[in-house]
């Protein structure tokens, strides 16, 4: 098993930042891919970002590609995604995940440990 806790999300202005974390506990976190996905109220949960369990690889949505950028402290078993130059359609309850995988790409279907999520709302 693998326990996900997100931090770090807020209210904040369009064009401004924030910086998700993610503190993973349970077995090794450094053998997993892990990803970022969001859901938008009343919309399908979404891919944002993933990355490999070694941090040299990344992916991500074309909508946020240039403003996210997600990383990984495997000393610290934390994922993070920075978000710069937020835009109201970012808001959003934003998830991470771990795929039982060294990388799960973008299908939601191979990760199979979930945080409860953190609220992102940018104000227009």
């Amino acid at each position: 098993q693998v326990q996900l806790v997100e931090s770090g999300g807020g209210l904040v202005q369009a064009g401004g930042s924030l910086r998700l974390s993610c503190a993973a506990s349970g077995r090794t976190f450094s053998n997993y891919g892990m990803a970022w996905f969001r859901q938008a109220p009343g919309k399908e949960r979404e891919f944002v970002g993933a990355i490999t369990f070694n941090g040299d690889f990344t992916s991500y949505v074309d909508s946020v590609k240039g403003r996210f950028t997600i990383s990984r402290d495997n000393a610290k078993n934390t994922l993070y995604l920075q978000m710069n130059s937020l835009k109201p359609e970012d808001t959003a309850v934003y998830y991470c995940a771990a795929a039982s995988a060294a990388w799960g790409g973008s299908a939601n279907g191979l990760y199979h440990y979930w945080g409860q999520g953190t609220q992102v709302t940018v104000s227009s």
